[in-house]
């Protein structure tokens, strides 16, 4: 999931998808529209209108400061964050790799709630202080708003559900009590699968015998429950049947390659390989700099065929780029390959490409390490 580039903190990259906008609009209604009423029912009209908004980024930043502990938490232990992504359900860690253990896993899960919690308890008990003091009104609504939403979303995410942290924490104490990464997986997969169902029958409940436009929440929660808990057990399959493979197993050595500054129309009368939909882009030292893709030409209402390929080409992503000896299962967790759209490039120390990696490569990895027959291409 990719988004607007903010700014970084602890040298992490932060990005806003565009969703994260309609939280904040939801949000800002929300307050306005009902929370503000019902615990400052005397404040004036423009005033809570005022400060909705506000109360609706301070719920943003301690999203923020949920992810920021997954996040820090995981360098500490040594596992590498691209970067976090507020969205429309929330906000997302994204990790380079998985750890290791179950225990290091089990820190990193933790530490999100934790964090979440002691925003709600250092808030409540900041506005027990001042009250005894002078009245809040207004800004003490929102406030105390803020403190149990946090509290709230702590214990919402330590259900015993993946993709939320309480199914991590299922996940690795399974693991550590059997020693089984895949059973532990199927597991908590398995929980956020029937967490998800529930959600949707309650949101469908809300819609159809209360007449609340608030179960339409509800319902896309649990659809995106369900979809990443089937999405994590697929991959946890993946790195149980892959086991040690690694990129420079299943890859394209030497493969075609496209030279920055060549026209459009030079690039499509080169010769390509028949079989071949997505092509790398390579700098005068032999470095990738962007993908190709004839599908993405093709769909190009205007294509310009004197133009420089680059200028037609996507940017090749940092996770995209990985050396020979990368497992092919950090490969799975981290890059999204759509086929005949995307591609790995694969790189030398110098940084010059030496192999590419598709998404039919990693489907017939997967299918061949399955069928118990050899991944690795033959010699």
């Amino acid at each position: 999931m990719r988004g607007i580039p903010l700014f970084r903190i602890a040298g992490i990259r932060i990005e806003a998808h565009w969703s994260a906008l309609v939280t904040a609009v939801l949000l800002t209604f929300l307050l306005g529209g009902a929370v503000i009423p019902q615990l400052a029912p005397d404040v004036d009209h423009v005033q809570r209108w005022l400060i909705a908004p506000v109360g609706a980024i301070g719920f943003l930043a301690t999203l923020l400061a949920h992810e920021l502990a997954h996040s820090v938490t995981a360098r500490r232990s040594g596992v590498h964050i691209d970067r976090i992504t507020l969205w429309l359900l929330g906000g997302v860690s994204e990790m380079h790799d998985e750890p290791d253990d179950p225990r290091t896993d089990l820190r990193i899960a933790l530490a999100g709630p934790a964090t979440s919690i002691a925003i709600g308890v250092g808030l409540f008990a900041a506005l027990a202080v001042l009250r005894s003091n002078v009245s809040l009104g207004l800004t003490g609504a929102v406030v105390g708003w803020l403190a149990g939403t946090n509290i709230v979303l702590a214990v919402f995410n330590l259900l015993p559900a993946m993709p939320l942290d309480g199914g991590r924490v299922l996940r690795d104490i399974v693991w550590m009590r059997t020693g089984d990464q895949l059973r532990a997986a199927s597991i908590a997969a398995r929980g956020g699968r029937y967490l998800g169902a529930a959600l949707i029958g309650l949101g469908i409940a809300e819609v159809v015998v209360l007449a609340s436009a608030a179960g339409i929440w509800l319902v896309l929660l649990g659809l995106f429950l369900r979809s990443a808990a089937t999405a994590d057990l697929a991959a946890a399959t993946a790195r149980h049947q892959l086991g040690s493979t690694t990129v420079a197993e299943i890859m394209t050595a030497h493969p075609f390659t496209v030279l920055a500054g060549t026209s459009v129309e030079d690039f499509l009368r080169s010769g390509l390989p028949t079989w071949h939909r997505v092509f790398p882009v390579i700098d005068a030292n032999g470095h990738p700099i962007a993908v190709v893709s004839l599908l993405e030409l093709a769909r190009a209402p205007r294509l310009r065929r004197d133009a420089r390929v680059e200028s037609v080409a996507r940017e090749l992503p940092a996770a995209a780029k990985v050396t020979a000896d990368t497992p092919l299962t950090n490969l799975l967790s981290s890059v999204l390959l759509r086929p005949g759209l995307d591609l790995v490039a694969v790189v030398d120390d110098a940084h010059r490409l030496i192999g590419v990696v598709t998404a039919t490569d990693l489907v017939t990895a997967s299918a061949r390490s399955a069928l118990g027959i050899p991944v690795a291409h033959a010699s």
